[in-house]
């Protein structure tokens, strides 16, 4: 997989660490090895900009995605075809601001939104409560095997 990582802000992310997290799940989702992704990290006025032209909502948001090939997750027999997964956005600026709410560092805010733009790449939503509790429920659970493999 072919995984490159932008970091267009003054904001320090440790992409050594998201660069092991997109594997990880890459892995995790049985993804053809060879498919392609990006992550882009970008201030709040281009994300404000990209969230009022493809979400027509204000101000800036944690993470967009954009999916290329449609690509699903594969399975151990079959992994997913080779191909362009798509790219994914996020703002270091909002991150910081919810990983203060939530009380934990704003590194693992960055790995969940990174988590969760990848599953939308990959088709998971969260517009339905049953949708939710699905992607939500893999969300946590590929966050903690991660963390588990880092020790």
């Amino acid at each position: 997989m072919s995984i490159e990582i932008s970091n267009e802000t003054a904001i320090e992310v440790d992409t050594d660490r998201v660069l092991a997290l997109a594997s990880f799940v890459r892995d995790e989702l049985k993804l053809h090895p060879g498919v392609d992704l990006g992550i882009i990290f970008i201030d709040e006025e281009p994300m404000t900009e990209l969230h009022i032209k493809w979400m027509d909502e204000p101000g800036p948001t944690d993470v967009l995605s954009f999916p290329m090939d449609e690509l699903r997750p594969g399975s151990d027999l079959v992994p997913s075809p080779e191909g362009v997964l798509g790219d994914i956005v996020v703002c270091p600026q909002v991150a910081i601001k919810q990983a203060e709410v939530a009380g934990h560092p704003m590194m693992n805010e960055v790995l969940l939104l990174v988590t969760h733009g990848i599953l939308h790449l990959v088709g998971f939503d969260h517009a339905e409560p049953d949708e939710e509790r699905e992607m939500f429920g893999l969300q946590k659970e590929l966050l903690e095997k991660f963390y588990g493999s880092e020790v």
